[in-house]
């Protein structure tokens, strides 16, 4: 800066001498020009003559004295003039000295400096997709995995070179508009490369090398996507991906970096474990120039890939539930000509709350989200006549229990004394204790005939439970009782009925378990039907009605009922580094010891032991298995739903001396439980025995739902169990 100063004080210093000097040689030069006048005026004088001289000689002197007087004043006019232009140029002396001084300071003395900071403004971090972690079973088979395309890209400049485009369009078939639209997309930032095509062959890549001259600003990159090995294996576990909504942007936890154009997992695994999938962005630093466009690549460093998640499922068991449920559904991919709708299987290790395995179906390829989704795949995943693939009936669909909620009843009628091992009902195949002449029938039209609670459970009669229930209802402080209205509910809400039971995966449902407060709040603007009602509790207590359960639900409830204890059900097993070390690993968690009399569990259990002998369905389905009914405990239920087909329920532990397993099983109008749903959850007890035992290690490849379905009338034999 001080150089600068002394640079410009020189210029105006020899500024103002210039002017000047150019002011006084202009002053010389206007009094020589006088001195010629006088000279002139002197000779006509000596002309004169006589009279003429005379006259000559008068006027000469009046002439002179006129000159006198006109020298005089334009001295001072010239000296008034001269003093201005001297100013005058003083001032653009300086001025024009100090702009130049300035230039001269920028472009020479202070050109690095300023080239400098124009080269940081114009640089740019652009962030550089990481590939993302593994997801693999208990046993370490890879059930998501990367793979390496060749992608091509375009540097931003390229939208406006008509030429190159059609080249890229010509050579990759890909229609002229689309390929402009995609040089022009800016979601990843306005210096980003574009995506043009992913996973290009090795003959269009070859061509775009060869030919790089007509293809400027067009890089080929080595990229990874999501690959699913075995297709639509437990697609609703294991989620998919795509690329991150401003909407999600704008809502991301302080601690996730995300860009836009990132992939980011949207369901399932992917998305409930995704901080940890994801890897660290590369960065590549680039020069742009004014116009935005990349002239110059700075530097370069590789993204790193994100950690590796092991999962509790045992993929030969997952095959086997997913190939299943498909095969009783939809044979041949059509959803009508099989049994039943829709459906949904869950197994689970009852000691650590370990998911085996967890299927819905219809289901979907998480593939097809790879790159972005089809609309026409899209829009048959969304509609009814598809049975809608993406909702996880797993921990997302909600069902009446129906009779497989007589296990939790049970024990509610036992803890307060309207049930024991030796009192007896008399069941006709109809019911109307509270003599209100509204008829309740059980499902066995005939009726049981003399039934104690232990056969009660056994034959599933709902007399018997009607009558419980009876108990509850008049014992209930509103009609004059003691104890709470909802005692039952109490009772069954111990068992993880009616809330989240807070699985690694988001979408959890809570259920349903009514009350007098729910009923009078859901209908708040009839409020005579929100009235609690005795039948209420008699619809309650066998499943039917107002309350809803999910099929992870059943499962851990009837954890609870096989060995006390409820462990809170997960899917992570640990995490795993790049090296492939563990650096988290899951420790079971305990969710409920209910407050239950050992004594009353073992009145429960041995009716359960003994359901599976009353269907042959069952039975025949063990022996397939090369099971033996003496060890298993189980128990069935047909749910009544207004409008459409019973739902069908089968629940499952083994072995019964000391449970580690349990199946539930859900198909949405099958029918019977013990029909529908008996043989499907059998065969999946049937593969953990057997990958238990090291027998079992077959994986396929399974296929999604193709979104056919038919016109599919499940009808009503009526309940029969």
């Amino acid at each position: 800066m001080l150089v600068a100063i002394i640079a410009a004080l020189a210029t105006l210093v020899a500024a103002a001498f210039a002017v000047w000097g150019i002011l006084v040689l202009r002053h010389r030069r206007t009094h020589g020009k006088n001195a010629q006048v006088q000279v002139k005026n002197s000779l006509n004088q000596v002309d004169s003559v006589g009279m003429a001289a005379t006259l000559n000689d008068g006027k000469a002197a009046h002439e002179q004295t006129y000159a006198d007087a006109s020298s005089s004043s334009s001295g001072k006019l010239g000296e008034r003039v001269h003093s201005r232009f001297v100013a005058i140029g003083v001032l653009a002396a300086a001025v024009f000295g100090t702009l130049g001084a300035r230039l001269w300071s920028m472009q020479a003395l202070s050109s690095t400096v300023y080239e400098s900071e124009a080269r940081a403004n114009a640089r740019n971090t652009i962030a550089t997709p990481a590939p993302r972690g593994y997801i693999y079973d208990a046993n370490g088979t890879p059930l998501v995995i990367n793979k390496t395309t060749l992608t091509v890209l375009a540097e931003a400049q390229v939208a406006d070179d008509h030429d190159t485009l059609q080249r890229l369009s010509s050579l990759l078939g890909i229609p002229y508009g689309v390929v402009r639209m995609r040089v022009k997309d800016q979601s990843s930032g306005a210096q980003s490369q574009r995506v043009v095509a992913e996973d290009a062959s090795m003959r269009d890549v070859a061509f775009i090398a060869e030919h790089s001259d007509a293809f400027q600003g067009v890089p080929v990159q080595e990229r990874t996507v999501r690959e699913y090995p075995y297709g639509a294996l437990a697609a609703h576990v294991l989620g998919y991906t795509a690329s991150v909504s401003q909407e999600e942007l704008d809502n991301m936890p302080a601690n996730r970096e995300v860009e836009l154009g990132d992939m980011v997992g949207k369901s399932g695994v992917e998305a409930f474990y995704d901080n940890v999938l994801a890897g660290e962005h590369g960065q590549r630093v680039v020069i742009a120039d004014s116009q935005g466009r990349v002239v110059e690549v700075e530097s370069e460093t590789a993204a790193q890939k994100g950690s590796d998640v092991h999962l509790t499922l045992w993929a030969p068991v997952q095959y086997v539930a997913d190939q299943t449920l498909a095969a009783q559904i939809a044979p041949g991919g059509v959803i009508g000509e099989g049994q039943g709708v829709s459906g949904a299987v869950v197994a689970i290790d009852a000691e650590d709350g370990s998911i085996i395995a967890m299927a819905s179906y219809p289901t979907y390829a998480p593939g097809a989200f790879t790159g972005g989704i089809a609309n026409d795949i899209w829009e048959v995943y969304r509609t009814e006549e598809s049975y809608y693939p993406l909702l996880n009936r797993a921990i997302a669909g909600t069902y009446p229990a129906a009779s497989c909620y007589k296990a939790f009843t049970s024990l509610a009628g036992l803890r307060y004394g309207f049930a024991d091992d030796k009192k007896e009902w008399d069941c006709t195949g109809a019911w109307d204790g509270y003599n209100s002449g509204d008829i309740q029938h059980c499902w066995d039209l005939s009726g049981h005939g003399e039934i104690d609670l232990h056969e009660g459970i056994v034959q599933s009669c709902d007399v018997v439970f009607y009558e419980i229930a009876k108990d509850f209802f008049y014992a209930g402080q509103t009609q004059g009782g003691t104890i709470s209205d909802t005692a039952m509910q109490e009772e069954i809400a111990k068992f993880g009925f009616g809330a989240q039971t807070g699985i690694d995966l988001d979408g959890e449902e809570p259920g349903r378990i009514p009350t007098p407060e729910w009923k009078a709040a859901h209908w708040s603007d009839v409020p005579a039907a929100g009235q609690w009602y005795g039948g209420d509790m008699t619809n309650l207590v066998i499943g039917q009605g107002d309350c809803l359960v999910t099929p992870l639900q059943m499962a851990v409830g009837y954890c609870g009922v096989a060995t006390g204890t409820m462990m809170k059900p997960h899917l992570l097993k640990e995490v795993r580094n790049t090296a492939g070390d563990p650096v988290v690993t899951f420790q079971p968690e305990v969710l409920n010891v209910p407050d239950v009399d050992p004594k009353h569990y073992e009145i429960v259990r041995d009716a359960l032991d003994e359901v599976a002998y009353g269907s042959s369905d069952i039975l025949n389905a063990m022996d397939e298995a090369g099971i033996n009914p003496e060890n298993i405990g189980s128990k069935t239920g047909t749910g009544e739903v207004a409008g459409k087909g019973d739902v069908a329920w089968y629940v499952c532990y083994y072995p019964v001396k000391k449970p580690k397993y349990v199946v539930a099983t859900c198909i949405e109008e099958g029918g019977a439980g013990a029909r529908a749903a008996g043989p499907t959850g059998i065969r999946v007890m049937g593969a953990i025995i057997a990958a238990a035992d090291g027998n079992l290690t077959d994986i396929g490849t399974v296929a999604a739902s193709n979104g056919k379905s038919v016109e599919y009338n499940a009808g009503s034999g009526g309940r029969t169990d």
